[in-house]
């Protein structure tokens, strides 16, 4: 069987909609964090796909080399991990605090219990 298009497309829509539906169906805090990890990296296949080019090198001048790759979107999304690693960090942690407070981490349970107080 031949994939249709270019099979990285396909791989980022995979994993967007696999990371999507995790964080929104799941009450469990963790889950829905680890769901929003991978609609992140899913986010960051992509930009670093596109800047690819095919038969490209790098963008040093030099006799020969035509087409270059465009190495801003890689760079952007070095910074983009670094960003999401101290993200997901902030987010385990309040996941902790509220793990303290409420004495769980299901969604629907803290509803109940801040509904009750």
């Amino acid at each position: 069987m031949e994939w249709p298009g270019l099979y990285n497309y396909w791989i980022v829509i995979i994993l967007m909609m696999t990371g999507f539906y995790t964080a929104i169906s799941r009450n469990n805090l963790i889950k829905k964090i680890i769901g929003l990890n991978i609609f992140a990296t899913s986010v960051l296949f992509l930009y670093i796909t596109m800047g690819k080019v095919r038969g490209g090198t790098a963008p040093i001048v030099v006799e020969g080399g035509a087409i270059y790759s465009n190495p801003l979107p890689h760079v952007l999304m070095l910074t983009a991990i670094v960003v999401g690693v101290a993200t997901t960090a902030l987010a385990l942690a309040l996941v902790v605090r509220i793990n303290e407070a409420y004495g769980t981490i299901e969604e629907d349970e803290i509803i109940v219990q801040d509904q009750e107080s």
